[in-house]
């Protein structure tokens, strides 16, 4: 079968792809084990430096994905699944509101409409976010917190997981969504998410230069391994349909951690030399939209389905220093 990653080219996109063509199989919507014939990378701009492309499974598809003509295209009559990651990250949703509907609400709806029309059903996973939270939260949030987002890409996400709701309750698509907290060590460069300095302390720092830290040091942080995202990625979408009774969404356990032990665990794990090249300046946007995030998860529906959360971020930051640093 055909499998589909929107947003394939990025670091999470690209990480996904990895670990499909190596495992070479999916549970389909029927509940099927069935080989990947097809991997579809669907993104603005090709994926490129990676050996895994060659794969002569692998297809990619560059270009807007507001183009209703591409996503069609990219959806073939034999797509079993589509991995839906493409978004306009939420620094950038909060300054541009229509960029930021029209990439995560308008082309949700018009990929979710192509889906709906292919001859079967097929598994459609949709990453959502921590930001579907906002005002005044519990110190750990339950599964059934009503989301009361507080930014617009916390809005755009939550509407994205109503239509995939409603559009699997009427059997168009066997859909589930999964609220990811906060990725981090992401490599290379800082985007405009939110989020984003939580890498940046780490990442940059490491290659020996200088990070500024956005937020106090008593902010906490709801946050996962890039590694354990896909392994969590991965249980959600092969979970058969019948795990889902009221709605589609899965809140991702994670790890609860303070901006300040960040940098603590980093000094602990590459030294003070490496740590002290963070500073500290207030960014009251930043500061404000972190800061209405849920800062610890219960994630029991996702446990019981296998989902696990990072052991300690000591092992997070080895792990990025493992792979990524040279």
């Amino acid at each position: 079968m055909r499998v589909v990653i929107t947003g394939g080219a990025g670091f999470l996109g690209t990480q996904l792809a990895q670990r499909i063509l190596s495992q070479g199989t999916l549970v389909s919507a029927s509940g099927e084990v069935r080989a990947v014939s097809e991997l579809v990378l669907l993104d603005m701009v090709p994926a490129a430096g990676h050996a895994w492309l060659s794969d002569p499974r692998v297809r990619q598809f560059a270009g807007d994905i507001n183009n209703t003509d591409l996503l069609a295209e990219a959806l073939s009559p034999n797509t079993g699944s589509v991995f839906h990651l493409a978004a306009v990250v939420s620094g950038q949703a909060e300054a541009d509101f229509d960029i930021g509907m029209k990439v995560n609400v308008d082309a949700t709806r018009s990929l979710l409409e192509l889906c709906r029309k292919l001859p079967a059903p097929p598994k459609f996973l949709f990453t959502s976010s921590c930001a579907v939270f906002g005002g005044d939260l519990p110190d750990l949030l339950p599964d059934d917190q009503l989301p009361k987002p507080q930014g617009s890409y916390g809005i755009q996400k939550a509407i994205g997981e109503m239509l995939v709701s409603d559009m699997s309750r009427r059997g168009m698509i066997d859909g589930r969504s999964v609220r990811l907290p906060t990725i981090t060590v992401r490599p290379g460069k800082p985007n405009k998410a939110a989020s984003s300095f939580a890498s940046g302390i780490i990442r940059e720092p490491l290659s020996g230069t200088a990070a500024v830290c956005p937020t106090s040091p008593d902010t906490q942080v709801w946050l996962m391994s890039p590694e354990r995202v896909i392994d969590n990625i991965m249980i959600a979408h092969d979970a058969p349909a019948s795990s889902f009774k009221f709605n589609r969404t899965i809140t991702l356990p994670g790890l609860t951690i303070t901006v300040g032990e960040m940098v603590e665990s980093l000094r602990r794990v590459a030294g003070d030399a490496v740590a002290s090249r963070i500073s500290w300046q207030l960014d009251p946007v930043i500061d404000r939209l972190v800061t209405s995030w849920p800062k610890a998860c219960a994630g029991t529906f996702g446990k019981s389905l296998g989902m696990k959360a990072d052991d300690s971020f000591d092992d997070i930051i080895r792990g990025y220093i493992k792979n990524y640093v040279r």
